[in-house]
């Protein structure tokens, strides 16, 4: 059977994609659900078990929050190990292989992990899943953009992270099942869902053999050839090499490549992050943006509202039972308006988004903080308040999922040279790993000390975001690759700097195209490309 190409090629590959996300998101929903098992908290010696009638079944109770935290946490520090080692290897063996070795990591760690025993067996097997998670989550997503058109490239890596949160809506609803399976006090409650997390893993090894490799990778490591098929096989339905978009990218990314040969030699973590000699190329202004972005995408609340999602909702007056049901659909509502960040991300571009996302965030997030007070001062009027608060948390996740879910995560992939992007997606992982780490540990803290006014706080962080991201994270949709390099090569951090020079740049592309075409150019263009060439001179000077 001939190979795919062209847009059956492309959509194959954010399906295999896809499964990667899928396990990352169902990871991250599963411990949820298992945290309210009662063998698994038996197991683990967390806390006892009550039964509460028929309606309500066995209700956990947490005696030991701080160990149950710990398990929770100490997945973050394995991916952000994982992290820091497949960026290395994702640059050194490519992507594929990379992803073939996380995903083993992550078979192992599973496998340890619905087998444990003990406290400290569980903790192990949390560090080894989260080191393969690591390898993933720093590579799949690179992978994803180096594959992609510039002109897709976020709709194409948004359209993944739907998959993503069907995951959370899978894990979610496979353990509110388990929970009537006998009397609910079963180990298949806990121990099923933790190897469920096989099955995508396995499906997506069988199909990455299958896969095209970057062809960016592949020029940067010589395999000219290689490149120039694959671009053919993805810009074109018939595979042709010699199509115009095909020469095009090939051309530029070629050019690429001689330009960053200059600094390639510097690509250590420890040189990336203080920015020793790296030139025009700033990759050290780039790491800061890459993993605040991934901190600030943690503390802008989605962590808070998950946890106390299930307490506003039980102050409301429902039930446990129903108190589930509404998380439940809540993840729904999320998993659906990722569908919207799939629409958006592209058309309007990545700041627009951080904007509107942060403003709707920001109040949703105060107005829930709010009622939930009102809640607890007036429970006589528990309907009133308590809906009001279910409604904001509710928008709280539906603006998140369509605006930051996507956007922290797709902003590393784009920004770095090609002969750093693994280890410079990496970063954003890190940052994400500390953002996750740092608050699962603090918001039990933050809740039991200040209660609903933790909401006001991540509220405020979502308005402080606005002038970070309007001052310092320039535009990087419909823009490719390669033209990177030259918006981040002022000297300036600012964006309004960086536009400038990258501005200038593209006159002088354009210029040059229009010499080397004989093509007349009027005064004015004539002069603008002296002005463009003196700066130039001046830059390389200073």
């Amino acid at each position: 059977m001939a190979p795919a190409t062209g847009r059956r090629l492309y959509y194959t590959i954010n399906i295999v994609a896809g499964l990667a996300i899928f396990f990352f998101g169902y990871d991250q929903g599963m411990m949820g659900g298992v945290n309210t098992a009662p063998d698994y908290v038996q197991t683990m010696k967390l806390g006892y078990s009550t039964y509460g009638g028929p309606s309500e079944g066995y209700v956990v109770t947490i005696t030991e929050p701080t160990k149950q935290g710990g398990i929770v946490s100490i997945y973050y520090l394995g991916t952000l190990i994982g992290a820091l080692i497949g960026g290395i290897l994702g640059d050194r063996l490519g992507r594929i292989k990379t992803m073939m070795l996380g995903s083993a990591w992550v078979l192992v760690g599973a496998a340890l992990q619905c087998s444990a025993q003990n406290l400290a067996w569980m903790l192990c097997a949390r560090v080894v899943n989260g080191i393969g998670t690591g390898h993933l989550n720093a590579i799949v997503p690179v992978w994803s953009a180096e594959v992609a058109s510039h002109t897709s490239r976020g709709a194409f890596i948004a359209s993944e992270f739907t998959l993503n949160i069907f995951g959370v809506v899978v894990a979610y609803w496979l353990e509110f099942a388990l929970g009537f399976v006998g009397d609910g006090t079963s180990q298949v409650r806990w121990r099923f869902p933790i190897a469920f997390q096989i099955i995508p893993v396995l499906a997506f090894m069988a199909c990455l053999p299958m896969m095209p490799e970057s062809p960016r990778w592949l020029l940067k490591m010589g395999r000219a050839e290689d490149a120039r098929a694959i671009l053919g096989r993805l810009r074109s339905e018939d595979g042709n090499i010699e199509d115009s978009r095909v020469v095009s990218e090939y051309d530029d990314i070629v050019v690429a490549v001689e330009e960053e040969k200059k600094n390639a030699h510097r690509n250590s973590y420890l040189t990336m992050l203080f920015g020793r000699n790296d030139g025009d190329m700033h990759v050290a202004r780039r790491v800061q943006l890459s993993v605040w972005l991934q901190i600030i995408q943690e503390w802008i609340g989605i962590a808070a509202i998950t946890v106390y999602a299930p307490t506003i909702f039980a102050e409301a007056g429902y039930g446990a039972r129903k108190s589930q049901w509404l998380s439940g659909l809540n993840d729904i509502t999320y998993m659906l308006s990722t569908l919207l960040a799939v629409v958006t991300i592209d058309r309007l571009g990545r700041r627009v988004g951080l904007w509107w996302g942060a403003v709707g965030q920001g109040i949703s997030l105060i107005l829930a903080g709010a009622f939930s007070r009102l809640l607890k001062d007036h429970p006589e009027k528990a309907t009133e308040y308590g809906g009001a608060a279910a409604l904001f948390v509710f928008m709280y996740t539906a603006i998140f999922g369509a605006t930051w879910l996507t956007i922290p995560w797709v902003y590393p992939t784009e920004t770095f040279p090609l002969y750093v992007r693994a280890k410079g997606n990496a970063f954003g992982v890190v940052g994400w790993s500390i953002g996750n780490g740092w608050l699962t540990l603090m918001n039990p803290v933050m809740f039991s000390h200040i209660a609903e006014n933790t909401l006001h706080i991540f509220g405020a962080v979502n308005f402080l975001s606005i002038p970070m991201v309007w001052a310092l994270y320039p535009e990087t949709a419909n823009r490719t690759l390669e033209e990177m390099d030259h918006l981040f090569m002022s000297k300036s951090p600012f964006v309004w700097d960086e536009e400038e020079c990258f501005r200038r740049w593209k006159e002088g592309e354009a210029a040059k195209i229009k010499s080397r075409e004989g093509v007349i150019m009027p005064p004015a263009m004539e002069e603008k490309v002296l002005d463009v060439q003196e700066v130039e001179k001046a830059d390389t000077k200073a």
